[in-house]
């Protein structure tokens, strides 16, 4: 059923919603039909876009469907600093060649959600790279350490007498001019970035703009329960192939299904609503939810024949345990169990291949090895972890 213009909007302020700052002040605007300037920034400190980053580029694809004009920010200036609002510990330094090479795709990823020709796209070394050391200082006037240091994970590496670089208290600072320069009315943040989302509300001030209303998104978990961060490798990437996007989600507990459904995805609210009451009575199995889950963030990103070929290979291989009919070949220039794995991408290095077998997470034709020295032959099937086959030729 299509939704109302008002249910739109209601939907807009609550699906996924942790805080808003002023909630008021946007529902007016937002009833009143103001064209808004809605503002979300990522640093590039991976090359890949993950689910996590989904939650506010779907609100914002909310934003652009009611009309109004998104301005997204790439960071390549606040990237090279590193925000720390959700670490336990410093970030490290990536220099400038690094930004560089996680920037290829960057936009073509965005692009998958939002209709890129409509977006204001903007880098924030526009602005951040000529600020002179006295601008600086004087919009550092502005906050205090006090501010600062209360925010949680800040105090809590105090108290562990952890180190906090003065170079970490600069980052609000330049996220909140960002706001300055692209004259946002709205800023989208996830709710660990409300410092940082509050410091463009002040910014603004001071600089004679009207302050930004603010809409914070809900975390999601990863795969392994915490927060879905490149830096733990526990991510559902935009850009992961159909049969492991699918797979992945497949992996994950029974009890995020619904909190992905209504943040990652947009099935209609009330049927996530009926999913959640199966769920709670028992009269459905998780799996065949998941698996509509699973099919629809699949279907969302490769198109809906991917997103079926996913799922039948998924309930042929995993289910049923079938061997795939089409699956990668190799003749390798080295028969040793290491050296095929390491040509075939199964592992980076020998230690990264031996720990796999180890593991238990290596197999020959469906028998699981623990032998570093195996040497294949032609016609044998490897298969690592699940999902990942070889046929040696």
């Amino acid at each position: 059923m299509k939704l109302s213009k008002e249910e739109k909007i209601e939907e807009l302020l609550t699906r996924g919603v942790s805080e808003i700052i002023d909630v008021d002040n946007l529902k007016k605007k937002l009833k009143l039909g103001k064209k808004l300037r809605i503002k979300l920034g990522i640093d590039p400190t991976s090359p890949n876009i993950h689910l996590g980053r989904l939650v506010p580029l779907l609100k914002l694809r909310d934003f652009q469907d009611l009309g109004h004009k998104i301005v997204f920010i790439v960071g390549d200036f606040t990237g090279t600093i590193g925000d720390t609002s959700d670490k336990e510990s410093e970030r490290p330094v990536l220099t400038d060649k690094k930004i560089k090479e996680n920037l290829k795709n960057y936009v073509d990823q965005v692009a998958k959600v939002l209709d890129i020709y409509k977006v204001e796209i903007r880098y924030n070394s526009e602005w951040l790279g000529k600020l002179t050391y006295k601008e600086i200082g004087e919009q550092a006037n502005w906050f205090s350490l006090a501010e600062f240091t209360a925010r949680k994970n800040i105090k809590d590496r105090l108290d562990k007498g952890n180190r906090i670089s003065l170079k970490e208290l600069l980052y609000p600072l330049m996220q909140g001019y960002d706001s300055v320069m692209v004259r946002s009315d709205v800023e989208l943040g996830g709710n660990d970035q409300r410092f940082n989302l509050l410091a463009g509300r002040n910014m603004q001030e001071h600089y004679g703009q009207e302050p930004q209303d603010i809409l914070m998104t809900n975390i999601i978990e990863g795969l392994d329960g915490r927060k879905m961060s490149s830096s733990w490798g526990n991510t559902i990437n935009f850009l992961d192939e159909a049969n492991d996007m699918f797979g992945k989600v497949m992996k994950m507990k029974d009890d995020m299904i619904i909190t992905f459904f209504e943040h990652c995805t947009r099935v209609s609210m009330a049927k996530v609503f009926e999913y959640k009451s199966q769920l709670s009575l028992g009269s459905v199995n998780p799996r065949d939810i998941k698996m509509e889950l699973a099919s629809e963030i699949t279907r969302f990103f490769w198109g809906s024949d991917k997103a079926m070929e996913a799922k039948k290979r998924f309930i042929s291989i995993i289910q049923n345990k079938e061997i795939p009919e089409d699956m990668p070949e190799l003749s390798p220039k080295s028969m040793n169990i290491l050296d095929v794995m390491i040509e075939a991408k199964f592992a980076a290095s020998k230690g990264d291949a031996r720990r796999l077998i180890q593991g238990g997470g290596i197999s020959i034709n469906d028998n699981k090895i623990s032998d570093f020295d195996i040497v294949l032959s032609p016609g044998n099937v490897l298969k690592k972890g699940k999902r990942h086959f070889l046929k040696i030729v």
